[in-house]
């Protein structure tokens, strides 16, 4: 089969990027390993979430996708605090730039539902299934999937995660290194009603964060040594929780541990963004400390350019995998990325140092920030996408 564009990957980004595509004409195909499961309302929320921002909410409002997502869950925030000690906390929130809410906590599996269900019979779907070989000619790519089907296109979009094999399979190296620390999720219910704030501690073991989800629940993130999370994460709930309650400021209450999960902590960014008729997005191109919740909204960020930038090539019957087209996505995008990047390991760095000195440095800073006024709006526009 012939398509103008291959996305491989229909997670998050890649089921976005595909809408984004199909929605202006463009046909598309999508390979990936496994249907979403459909949602049910009286299901508890998934592990995963990620905090989107008002950018990206407001790109997957223009596909179709975020009003599907609204009819499931999703908790909004309107504040956002930042604190090593509770006497110098950095405090966010909505009304400061006139905005109803900074964000949206998400469960991930929901959010690729919604951009699913947008499909309709826009997007040819290969489900399940996965590429076994790709071949590159000078007009286009060919994919051979695990069943034997042979799909060609001028385009292939490569949004398979952190371990893609699309892009190995195109040849694009990759440099980064893992962090010495992992991340336990703990899900938990509070004694509170559905609240409006995530906060993030800093201590020098690593980061303690608090993401509100829907009713008294809330998803909890634990950053500590790889060795200590493996051990956090091999206990059983009960012998967990009072470990959580003791690790967490006061201000969370007395909470229920419902659900636990781990992942180890890595930076890695592509050689390069595409190869001939293969390009990058999402985690296939970047992975980044999950610090601030800014890895999907980078994901999205590539798709939304990306996708623009071939629409305009396909309106104007242009090379939609010209090598210009390209470089420009990998100039504009690389530049965003890193620069977030060393933005995170800037304060993965300076809150994990004990050195007297960068501790008092850290919290003249914090209360330096604390009372910036507009220099923390303009931080927050940032944050959120829209400066």
């Amino acid at each position: 089969m012939k398509y103008d564009v291959i996305v491989v990957g229909g997670g998050m980004v890649g089921a976005a990027t595909a809408l984004a595509l199909a929605e202006a004409g463009i046909q598309v195909a999508i390979v990936e390993q496994r249907l979403p499961a459909p949602f049910d309302p009286n299901s508890e929320p998934d592990l995963r979430v990620s905090s989107i921002n008002l950018a990206s909410e407001a790109w997957l409002s223009k596909l179709g996708a975020w009003q599907h997502l609204q009819q499931m869950r999703l908790c909004p925030y309107q504040r956002l605090q930042a604190f090593e000690h509770q006497h110098s906390v950095v405090s966010f929130d909505a009304k400061d730039i006139k905005h109803s809410h900074l964000g949206h906590i998400v469960e991930n599996r929901l959010l690729q539902l919604a951009c699913w269900q947008q499909f309709a019979d826009k997007v040819s779907l290969y489900c399940p299934a996965q590429v076994s070989g790709l071949q590159q000619e000078a007009s286009q790519a060919i994919v051979t999937l695990n069943s034997g089907e042979v799909l060609q296109a001028k385009l292939v979009i490569a949004a398979d995660g952190a371990n893609s094999q699309l892009r190995q399979l195109a040849g694009i190296g990759t440099h980064g290194w893992q962090y010495q620390q992992a991340c336990l999720i703990v899900q938990v219910n509070t004694p509170y009603g559905q609240q409006d704030i995530t906060w993030q501690q800093f201590t020098e073991q690593g980061p303690r964060a608090f993401l509100p989800l829907i009713n008294n629940q809330a998803s909890l993130v634990w950053y500590d040594k790889a060795a200590k999370v493996k051990q956090l994460a091999a206990l059983s709930l009960a012998e967990l929780q009072p470990l959580v309650q003791q690790a967490f400021p006061q201000q969370l209450g007395q909470i229920e541990v419902k659900q636990t999960g781990w992942f180890p902590l890595a930076k890695m960014q592509v050689n390069n963004y595409f190869e001939q008729r293969v390009v990058v997005v999402g985690d296939a191109a970047h992975t980044i400390n999950p610090l601030a919740g800014q890895g999907v909204n980078l994901g999205f960020a590539d798709a939304k350019l990306l996708t623009e930038l071939i629409i305009t090539a396909y309106n104007q019957a242009g090379d939609i995998a010209a090598t210009e087209l390209l470089a420009n996505y990998q100039r504009k995008r690389r530049l965003a990325n890193t620069i977030m990047m060393a933005a995170m390991d800037t304060f993965y760095l300076g809150f994990s140092q004990k050195i007297p000195l960068v501790r008092k440095l850290r919290q003249l800073a914090m209360k330096a920030a604390s009372k910036s006024g507009e220099l923390k709006n303009i931080v927050t526009r940032y944050a959120v996408g829209l400066s």
